[in-house]
C-alpha cells in the first residue's frame, strides 16, 4: 500500500519532540485514517533555551532530523511536509526579547530548509490554538468526527466529543465543546469539520505550566521568608536539601515581578523540605486568585469560564503525574477524594522511598508531590470538576499508538487531511435507536424458534397419532 507522510516538530519549553505521520496516499480525508509513524525527542532543552547562543537551536534538531530521513522512504522526502510549531517556551521568549525569539524561528527554518523535505513554516502557537490543536488530535483519534464503518461508507457517530486537558511546561489549556454561552470572545473558537459546526471554550494559562509554577512557588516562598539565604520548603520531600542561584527562579517573565530588590542572578540559597501537604497546599494555593470575576462565573484570575461538561482526556503532565501517583501510592485517581488521598501519600513520602519506587525519576522526584497538589487546585477548585464530573476524565498519554499532545492535529489543520466541508456521509444510528434494532431483533428471533419449536412438536405429534 502506497503511504505519504508528515512532520510536526513539537518545539515545547522543555524539550522538542519530533512526530512522523502517515497515511494511505489515496485516503486523505478521513479520521482514523492518518496514524503515528515514529517519533524522536530531541536531546537538550527547548528551543528558547538557545537564546543568545547562535546556531545552537537549529543545530540540537539535527540527530531528529537525520532519523526522519531514515524512517521515510527517500522517493516520498520531497512531498512530506515539515511544520514546526512552537509553544509557551517561546512564547515566554517573545515577550522578553521578541528580537532573539525571531532569531530562533530563522536559524530553525533555514535548518529545517536543508533537508529534502517540503517546509512548511516555523511559528509560534498562540496559547488558544495550542489548546484547540490539542482538541481536534483527541477528538480525531478517538474517531468522533466521522468514522469508516464495516460496509464502506463515512459515518458521522453520534457520540459527543471530548474535552483537552493539557499540561505542559510553561501552560496548561482546558478546551471543550460547549452549548452554553461564551461571554469572553477571547475564549471562542469555532472549527468546521467535516461540514459540522464545533462551538469551543479554550483557555490558556500562560506560567501555569509545570516548569514555571515550580518557579512560582520558589519565588513566593522565598518572598514570604524574605529573602533569606536559607529557606524551607513544604513541597519537597522531608530532609531533602539542594542549593541554587537565583537566576533558575527569577530568569522568567513569569516571576519577574517577584525579584527581589537588590536581585543578583548569580546569589545562591539553599531550599529545604520539610514535606508539609497541608502547607505545601496552602502555598500552591496563593497562586491562584478565586476574587473579582468579572463575568456570571470564572475559573480563576477572573478568567471566565463556562461548567466543564462531558468526557475529558488528560494528556502530557497530567499523564505524567497521574502515573506517578499509581506508582508510588498504588493509587488509580479517579475522584476528588483519591486524588485527596493519593497527593496527601506521596507529599508524606520520604526521597527514599519515593526513589525506590520510582528510581528512574530521580532528577524530578523532588517535585512530584508541587506538580500534584497544583493539579489538585487546578482541576478541583480551578476548572470546578466535582465528584460526577471528575470521574469522565481519563488520563492518557496515547491512543492505540499515537502520541496524544497539539502536534497532529496542527497538521490535520493546516493541510488538507482535515476538510471543513462534508465527505459523501450517513449519519450513524444513535445508540438508542441501535438498542432498539438489537431488541427487535432479538424478539423476533426468539418468536422464530418458538414457532421452529412447535412445528417440530406439531409433526411428531401428527406422526404419532397417524402409527396409532
Amino acid at each position: 500500500q502506497s503511504l505519504r507522510y508528515g512532520i510536526v516538530l513539537d518545539a515545547g519549553s522543555s524539550h522538542t519532540a519530533m512526530f512522523i505521520y502517515k497515511w494511505p496516499a489515496d485516503k486523505q480525508k478521513g479520521t482514523g485514517i492518518v496514524t503515528q509513524h515514529t517519533d524522536c525527542h530531541v536531546k537538550g532543552g527547548g528551543i528558547s533555551s538557545y537564546a543568545g547562543k547562535q546556531g545552537e537551536a537549529g543545530r540540537s534538531l539535527e540527530t531528529c532530523l537525520d532519523q526522519a530521513k531514515q524512517d521515510i522512504p527517500q522517493s516520498r522526502h520531497h512531498q512530506t511536509p515539515v511544520y514546526l510549531g512552537a509553544t509557551a517556551g517561546m512564547r515566554l521568549l517573545n515577550m522578553s526579547n521578541p528580537k532573539e525569539s525571531d532569531k530562533i524561528l530563522e536559524e530553525v527554518g533555514k535548518k529545517l530548509k536543508m533537508y529534502p523535505f517540503d517546509f512548511r513554516g516555523a511559528s509560534i502557537l498562540s496559547g488558544q490554538e495550542e489548546g484547540a490543536y490539542g482538541w481536534v488530535t483527541v477528538n480525531y483519534l478517538l474517531e468522533n468526527f466521522i468514522k469508516y464503518s464495516f460496509v464502506g461508507q463515512w459515518l458521522i457517530p453520534s457520540r459527543k466529543t471530548v474535552g483537552a486537558l493539557d499540561f505542559g511546561g510553561a501552560s496548561t489549556q482546558i478546551t471543550f465543546e460547549t452549548q452554553s454561552a461564551i461571554e469572553d470572545k477571547d475564549n471562542k473558537m469555532t472549527l468546521q469539520l467535516y461540514g459540522q459546526n464545533y462551538s469551543l471554550y479554550t483557555q490558556s494559562f500562560l506560567c501555569y505550566g509545570r516548569d514555571q509554577v515550580l518557579r512560582k512557588l520558589l519565588a513566593h516562598l522565598l518572598q514570604i521568608q524574605h529573602y533569606s539565604s536559607v529557606i524551607s520548603n513544604p513541597c519537597y520531600p522531608d530532609g531533602h536539601r539542594v542549593t541554587m542561584t537565583l537566576d533558575k527562579i527569577f530568569d522568567s517573565p513569569c516571576t519577574a515581578d517577584m525579584r527581589p530588590t537588590m536581585y543578583k542572578p548569580e546569589s545562591s540559597m539553599e531550599v529545604q523540605g520539610s514535606g508539609d501537604y497541608k502547607a505545601c497546599l496552602g502555598n500552591v494555593s496563593e497562586m491562584f486568585s478565586f476574587k473579582n470575576c468579572p463575568f456570571s462565573k470564572c475559573s480563576f484570575n477572573g478568567v471566565f469560564q463556562p461548567n466543564v461538561t462531558g468526557n475529558f482526556m488528560a494528556f502530557s503532565a497530567f499523564f505524567y503525574t497521574y502515573s506517578f501517583l499509581q506508582r508510588t501510592t498504588g493509587i488509580t485517581v479517579s475522584s476528588p477524594r483519591l486524588l485527596d488521598n493519593a497527593t496527601r501519600a506521596v507529599c508524606n513520602l520520604s526521597m527514599e522511598e519515593m526513589l525506590q519506587k520510582a528510581p528512574d525519576q530521580q532528577g524530578r522526584i523532588q517535585d512530584y508531590c508541587a506538580a500534584s497538589v497544583f493539579i489538585q487546585v487546578l482541576l478541583l477548585q480551578g476548572y470546578k470538576f466535582d465528584e460526577l464530573s471528575f470521574s469522565h476524565i481519563t488520563f492518557q498519554k496515547k491512543v492505540e499508538d499515537t502520541s496524544v499532545g497539539w502536534a497532529m492535529g496542527y497538521m490535520l489543520s493546516l493541510s488538507s487531511l482535515l476538510p471543513g466541508e462534508s465527505l459523501p456521509l450517513q449519519k450513524a444510528i444513535s445508540p438508542q435507536v441501535w438498542g432498539g434494532l438489537l431488541f427487535l431483533f432479538a424478539f423476533m428471533f426468539v418468536i422464530g424458534v418458538a414457532f421452529l419449536f412447535t412445528q417440530v412438536l406439531y409433526k411428531k405429534k401428527k406422526s404419532n397419532s397417524n402409527m396409532i
